[in-house]
């Protein structure tokens, strides 16, 4: 056990001078009834109390006022993981039911949603924000270790959202910006894309090469038949800054590009042991108020026989 506030204790003899330095009350304000038999002397009373349960009385208050604390268990928490950005491709032909999952026709965005919603889930310790991009890129969820926040942010993504081309290049250096204010060493970028640069203003290997300044890996999946895809450009993007590139015609395919980055970004903790308390103050407090209902009652009859 120990004290938080063990410097209280220096109050426990103030009883006792406030007792030696006060000045006695003046007998003459007493009342004076000569035809009463004499009243016995302070102490002597039925109703007075022992000195040594005032004392213990105040001592538990003083106890309880020091925060008296037990320690619990240790709690391994991790300070900080990996800054980590997704950039969702939600353009007009993201709505393509050309994927299977689960055995059935599914839209190209419906099966990004859903893997990356487990890959997620499974992040926990890192800062995680979330790009949406179509004709224009938006920040839709800043870094954050609310990981619940992005999957519902990532949920409410539709095809359409951001207008129905694909700037591929204004998502990356986007993302990029929001990294590069970030805290953290590890910084990565995972880019779901259906398509080619169609529209924004700055080319996507001119983003990479930014990124790559930044010390930023950009990890990118090309969702679909390769006939809409600018793989050599998606490739390069994922060359130039150390990243992944993967082509996916299904949602299994999609699904093996997040267990890879997990594999190649595997969570990264920096546990921290923490000690968590017990106040145990409430037990001397209720001693202490025991006592002196106690005391108070006692002095109540004391005075009433």
């Amino acid at each position: 056990m120990s004290l938080a506030w063990p410097w209280i204790f220096l109050a426990l003899p103030l009883p006792w001078l406030l007792r030696r330095l006060l000045p006695p009350l003046d007998a003459g304000l007493a009342l004076r009834l000569p035809r009463l038999p004499e009243v016995p002397p302070a102490g002597t009373a039925r109703g007075s109390s022992p000195l040594w349960i005032s004392a213990l009385a105040w001592l538990l208050l003083l106890l309880a006022a020091a925060r008296p604390q037990a320690p619990g268990e240790p709690v391994m928490q991790a300070v900080h993981g990996r800054e980590l950005m997704l950039a969702l491709d939600v353009s007009a032909s993201m709505a393509t039911r050309d994927l299977l999952l689960d055995g059935q026709a599914a839209g190209r965005l419906q099966a990004a949603r859903r893997f990356a919603g487990d890959f997620i889930r499974r992040r926990e310790g890192d800062r995680i924000g979330l790009v949406v991009f179509g004709t224009q890129a938006y920040l839709h969820t800043p870094l954050t270790f609310d990981l619940q926040a992005v999957r519902s942010a990532l949920d409410g993504a539709e095809t359409g959202l951001a207008g129905r081309e694909t700037a591929l290049g204004d998502a990356i250096a986007l993302a990029t910006k929001r990294l590069r204010a970030a805290r953290g060493e590890d910084r990565v970028l995972a880019l779901l894309t259906d398509g080619a640069n169609t529209a924004g203003t700055l080319a996507p290997l001119r983003a990479a090469w930014l990124a790559q300044r930044e010390n930023v890996r950009v990890h990118v999946v090309g969702i679909g038949p390769p006939a809409g895809l600018d793989e050599a450009t998606l490739r390069g993007i994922a060359d130039q800054t150390g990243g992944i590139y993967l082509r996916a015609t299904d949602g299994a395919a999609i699904a093996s590009f997040f267990r890879e980055i997990d594999r190649i970004e595997a969570v990264k903790l920096d546990p921290l042991a923490l000690t968590p308390v017990r106040e145990l103050y409430p037990w001397p407090l209720s001693l202490a108020l025991a006592l002196a209902a106690w005391l108070a009652l006692r002095r109540a009859r004391g005075a009433g026989a």
